[in-house]
């Protein structure tokens, strides 16, 4: 039986993500939630009264924590990890892990060398649309996967593409429900990647479409799977799956004329209703406990970066024909890791895995 060990944890970064944390955190068993950071002090100290805990400095937070998230801009993931692993603090951090994959290296080196519980905020694996659907396709033969994760322009000012920011979570679910990673990656994009596409194709003969955006004035979180045994339609909003089986299409005479129809069986499977943050926090402090692999690992993280900075170059421009064969990943990682860079799609590492 699990240990049942309460660990004290905090939040660095309680702007419009990090105050769920501390909510979720304040309402877990496992979590005694010490504090929080903010640069904002008064944004901190506003948190803080609402979940009845303190605003710290981050010193004086990671001297008194066994655990935080992180949820700062992409762009100081970097130097607040590091000081999370220097001071022996697990940490989960939201995606993306950083924002460019020779930092990644950097950092994956680290957390190797410190032995520091990372976790990756790719909150999506902890739906139970997501789970449910890991178990289901087991008895599917997958053909292709098509992801939509659409939305008007954030309220707030957004750093990162709709590329890094919205498609991330799809790479992510796609690679782990295939548990393979792409040999040929295609993407376009406009508006600087504010709405892109991409087109994953795999050695196993399947096929996945993403499209992602900041300008499209209707919220959109869907994944449609069409395998030999019938059409998956999932969404993550409503937290809701159907199965469309046996679709026979027919020509039915009625008041006379002759009209086309096709007929089929939807099943609507009973989904949990669950928050995917709770569940996702819930696992990251267990794997902390027991000293286990959070479920998404730092390898994880940039792998899904890795994919997702692809796209965003060919949604640039930098790649005009929109495409990458495996030939040509195999070449630039060569030349990548000459430089010192990351190149995580390779056949040395298996997904999950460090």
């Amino acid at each position: 039986m699990q240990s049942e060990k309460r660990l004290d944890v905090g939040v660095i970064g309680v702007g419009s993500m990090g105050h769920h944390h501390a909510r979720v955190y304040e309402s877990l068993p496992r979590a005694n939630l010490v504090g929080v950071f903010d640069l904002d002090e008064e944004r901190a100290t506003a948190v803080a009264r609402d979940h009845e805990t303190s605003a710290m400095g981050l010193d004086s937070l990671l001297a008194a924590v066994d655990a935080v998230s992180i949820a700062v801009p992409t762009s100081a993931h970097y130097d607040v990890l590091t000081r999370c692993l220097d001071a022996s603090v697990a940490a989960l951090v939201e995606k993306p892990i950083v924002g460019d994959l020779e930092t990644g290296e950097k950092l994956r080196e680290k957390a190797i060398a410190t032995d520091v519980p990372l976790q990756v905020g790719h909150i999506e694996r902890f739906n139970p649309v997501v789970t449910t659907l890991e178990e289901l396709l087991e008895n599917f033969s997958v053909i292709s996967l098509a992801s939509q994760r659409l939305g008007p322009p954030p309220n707030t000012q957004i750093d990162d593409s709709a590329v890094l920011d919205l498609m991330i979570h799809d790479i992510d679910v796609v690679l782990s429900l295939l548990d393979e990673i792409p040999s040929t990656i295609k993407g376009t994009g406009v508006r600087k990647n504010h709405h892109a596409s991409a087109l994953l194709e795999f050695d196993s003969d399947v096929m996945a479409s993403l499209t992602a955006s900041h300008r499209t004035q209707r919220k959109v979180r869907t994944l449609e799977i069409t395998a030999d045994e019938g059409l998956i339609v999932a969404d993550y909003m409503n937290q809701s799956i159907e199965i469309h089986r046996r679709s026979v299409p027919e020509y039915v005479e009625q008041n006379g004329a002759v009209r086309f129809r096709h007929e089929s069986t939807i099943e609507r499977l009973h989904i949990p209703s669950e928050e995917p943050l709770r569940n996702e926090l819930e696992s990251f402090l267990n794997a902390v406990v027991a000293n286990e692999l959070p479920e998404v690992t730092v390898d994880d993280g940039l792998i899904a970066l890795e994919v997702a900075k692809r796209v965003e170059r060919h949604g640039a421009g930098a790649q005009p024909s929109g495409e990458e064969s495996s030939e040509s990943q195999r070449s630039e990682r060569d030349s990548a890791m000459g430089r010192g860079e990351i190149g995580l799609i390779n056949d040395q590492w298996s997904r999950g895995g460090e």
